[in-house]
């Protein structure tokens, strides 16, 4: 009985041999068929592979393109940088935070525009779909040196609370353009006229005094400040303020009363620098 066990036993263990062996001679076929192959099909793949490879390098540039491609951007920026008066000194960027789809970076940022330095830091949210990309400036930080620049502070603080970069640029360059006309034009009449021309701030300040000796005491201060609102519009805003001794204006009160109404006529007719020089001429004959 138990020989007769055994016996099935080993005819099952012998059949399954036989069975694994036939299996591994046809593997062995199908290896030795799987790798071969003519020199039709050779010579087939190799076109194939060489059209895919030219393809590839079609669709990316030479140095050379990339070399004038890189020279254009350059020529790009430097137009702009001219045309805006806005040139950046450094930047850096620190990655915070990182996932599949969102990325947040602090960004330090530091230029000049035209004459006026300033700074800016701000975090760059970026969120990635499949469909788009979009970024938004969060913690915005400007920073500039808000005693010198206080017509800008309102606009500032605005530009801070709604992290919108391109009109902070677009009315900053406005800016600093008649902050840097205003500094010329009291550097061209301080040189031309040095006994009448007083400039108590140096050239950085909003105002000139004309003064002549004779009468003493006799001064025009011709104020110039420079206006932004909160939605980033520039506007020159000038003005004539007197300093009169009490016996000449005893005796041109009327004249002098006026003067700050001529002043601002001839603002709008002859424009900023006309109407100063006229004032000091004025000033002038009066020695």
């Amino acid at each position: 009985m138990e020989n007769s066990i055994y016996q099935v036993y080993e005819d099952e263990i012998q059949s399954l041999e036989e069975e694994i062996k036939m299996l591994a001679e046809k593997y062995e076929d199908s290896q030795q068929e799987s790798t071969f192959f003519s020199d039709e099909e050779i010579l087939m793949s190799m076109k194939s592979f060489q059209t895919e490879f030219q393809g590839e390098l079609k669709g990316q540039e030479s140095p050379s393109d990339l070399k004038a491609q890189l020279e254009s951007l350059e020529a790009d920026l430097s137009f702009l940088m001219k045309f805006t008066g806005i040139w950046f000194t450094s930047h850096s960027k620190k990655t915070v935070e990182k996932t599949g789809s969102r990325t947040i970076q602090k960004h330090r940022l530091s230029g000049n525009c035209h004459s006026l330095p300033f700074q800016l830091e701000f975090q760059l949210l970026e969120i990635k779909s499949k469909e788009s990309v979009s970024a938004v400036i969060t913690d915005l930080n400007v920073i500039m040196e808000s005693g010198e620049y206080s017509g800008v502070s309102k606009f500032v603080s605005s530009t801070e609370e709604h992290g919108n970069l391109l009109p902070f640029f677009k009315s900053l360059s406005s800016y600093a353009e008649w902050y840097e006309h205003r500094r010329c034009t009291f550097l061209h009449f301080k040189t031309r006229y040095p006994d009448i021309v007083k400039l108590p701030e140096g050239l950085l300040g909003d105002y000139i005094v004309l003064r002549n000796p004779e009468p003493s005491g006799f001064e025009l201060m011709i104020v110039w400040k420079i206006h932004v609102d909160e939605d980033g519009r520039t506007t020159p805003v000038l003005d004539l303020l007197t300093k009169v001794p009490e016996q000449v204006l005893e005796q041109n009160i009327t004249t002098i009363e006026n003067a700050p109404t001529c002043f601002r006529s001839m603002l709008l007719l002859f424009g900023i620098e006309t109407a100063i020089e006229n004032l000091i001429k004025v000033v002038g004959l009066k020695k």
